[in-house]
């Protein structure tokens, strides 16, 4: 079984990231490249673009040309930050917090007199989805088409029920992935007629260097926005969510005092760490903590693993309300990082603080256990009982 695959992990990684580390900081395992696991060697591989490309050939995600940005190495990459990161500014976000609070509250009314709910179906998918599909400018009556194309990318093994690499799932994906382009070659040739106020109207505007993003520039980029804005917010609230209806103490730091809820979801990122790792690929032959990395070779980048790294943080098995200096890689790190972090970190607080003033008390429901898929830890099904409300 493929190691970054089994239920275990997936499910409860910690474990297996304190093996890694104390007995194989870099692993080299065949079909997927090597690992590595300590928070020195994750950084240095987030840090070092030159060495370690973000330029992958192996076409996993069976997308024609690069993602923009996140397979674009600098100097390119930071001249499309530089005209992406102004849209998702701190300042920017902020502005949505009212509208983001309304949506969460929304949702919750829908359930909040039951006592039984599918956390995932009704708040951890519907929730993160709707936010960006609406600062994209995409119509909401389009969600279970869009949802379905992303899962098609991201893990159309579970959508074919057979294993990643075989020819129907590879076909499967294949075809996900020219529908997306199908997709988003259609609205923006509406947006071109008409323009509206919306982030695919504003890439038609946008320039590098006095030069128009060319339409294959907007389709890459749209590309990496459906499948990276429907998911990793998604899969955070279900671990976020899977181990505070576990840990009652850490319901009640929330509900005692809500100034401790930025720092809960910095511990939550952290420790759960949604997002498990980062592919790179080397571009010559080097080392890593001794262990020879070929020209070409994957290299996976076990974010979750430098997170519970205790020569990075102390009591790294420990989720501590009072940890004030939390230095994680939840979102990655180096020129590479997260560009929507800013937008997540406002709806992880809001969703906890409004959810937590109305349902404080929670628990998963008996004889469930929870699967998480590997790569992005979401559930298919969260089944959830609600035990008391305000």
């Amino acid at each position: 079984m493929n190691l970054l695959a089994s239920p275990e992990l997936t499910r409860h990684p910690q474990p297996t990231y304190k093996m890694l580390r104390d007995s194989a900081p870099v692993m080299r395992v065949d079909g997927i490249g090597v690992l590595v696991s300590t928070w020195e060697l994750v950084d240095e591989v987030l840090h070092n673009p030159q060495l370690f490309s973000s330029a992958l050939t192996s076409g996993v995600l069976k997308n024609e040309r690069p993602l923009i940005p996140l397979q674009v190495d600098p100097p390119a990459h930071g001249k499309f930050r530089k005209i992406l990161d102004p849209l998702f500014a701190p300042k920017r976000m902020r502005a949505l917090e009212a509208s983001i609070a309304a949506l969460v509250n929304q949702l919750i009314d829908g359930f909040v007199e039951k006592d039984e709910i599918d956390f995932a179906k009704e708040f951890s998918v519907p929730f993160p989805t709707q936010v960006f599909l609406t600062m994209l400018g995409l119509p909401l009556n389009e969600t279970p088409n869009l949802l379905e194309m992303k899962d098609g990318i991201i893990r159309p093994h579970e959508i074919t029920g057979k294993p990643l690499g075989d020819p129907d799932t590879d076909a499967y994906q294949t075809a996900t992935a020219q529908s997306i382009y199908r997709y988003f070659t259609s609205t923006m040739q509406e947006r071109k007629h008409q323009r509206r106020d919306d982030m695919l109207s504003w890439f038609l505007e946008a320039e590098i260097d006095g030069d128009r993003l060319s339409d294959e520039n907007i389709l890459d980029i749209c590309f990496l926005f459906l499948i990276a804005g429907l998911d990793t917010v998604s899969a955070s609230l279900d671990c976020f969510f899977s181990y505070l209806a576990q840990h009652p103490d850490a319901r009640r730091g929330i509900a005692d005092d809500e100034a401790n809820i930025p720092f809960l979801v910095e511990e939550l990122l952290r420790y759960e760490t949604p997002v498990m790792a980062v592919a790179r690929e080397a571009t010559q032959d080097t080392e890593l903590g001794g262990c020879p990395i070929h020209a070409g070779e994957q290299v996976l980048a076990l974010l979750g693993s430098a997170n519970t790294d205790e020569n990075n943080t102390p009591d790294p098995e420990v989720v501590r309300l009072d940890r004030r200096v939390n230095r994680h890689l939840g979102f990655g790190g180096g020129v590479h990082r997260c560009l929507g972090s800013h937008l997540a970190r406002i709806e992880l607080r809001t969703a906890l603080r409004l959810w937590h003033q109305r349902l404080p008390d929670y628990s998963i429901k008996p004889g469930v256990q929870l699967d998480f898929t590997p790569g992005v830890r979401a559930v298919a099904t969260f089944p959830m009982v609600l035990h008391g409300r305000r």
